[in-house]
């Protein structure tokens, strides 16, 4: 009897297991930890305009990112920034450096899935820091500190969490 209820226990945390990860990603795309305004979240990468972008992204996520060309066409008005950051602190970025920051979350003027990407290097590694929002980001550029380099690859990466929010 006590092997019946330890396999039963067993299916129902496997099963319970299952259902959450499905409630909080029903794709099955991989999500990514990011900062905006301060606060982690969570978003996927779906589509990227640029085919070595989306190979990059198919790569380090396990999960295909498909190659749209048209969405580098998308006018200003309708895209919102990611920031990458190509050296400074080590982490899971895309370059193996800290993780992206986001502009413009959901609930805020600008915010679109839709990101144009901007690579950040930092002049000088001394001061490299782990940055958690855009007004951080662009502070840091003003005082030299680093650069910000605007590629015109646009990839769509809708938000799953966000401060106050989620999906």
């Amino acid at each position: 009897m006590r092997k019946w209820a330890v396999a039963a226990v067993v299916f129902f945390i496997a099963f319970t297991g299952v259902a959450i990860g499905y409630y909080f990603n029903p794709a099955g795309v991989p999500p990514v930890t990011a900062y905006t305004e301060g606060k982690e979240i969570k978003f996927i990468h779906t589509e990227a305009s640029d085919p070595k972008v989306a190979e990059l992204l198919t790569e380090m996520m396990g999960s295909p990112v498909l190659i749209v060309p048209q969405l580098a066409n998308s006018p200003e008005a309708v895209t919102a920034n990611v920031y990458v950051f190509k050296n400074g602190i080590r982490g899971e970025g895309p370059f193996g450096f800290q993780p992206d920051v986001f502009d413009n979350p959901p609930g805020k003027e600008g915010y679109s899935p839709l990101r144009r990407l901007n690579l950040v290097t930092w002049k000088s590694e001394q001061p490299a820091r782990e940055l958690r929002s855009a007004v951080e980001l662009r502070a840091a550029a003003d005082k030299g500190e680093l650069t910000i380099q605007r590629t015109g690859v646009v990839v769509n990466m809708p938000l799953l969490t966000w401060p106050g929010g989620r999906r």
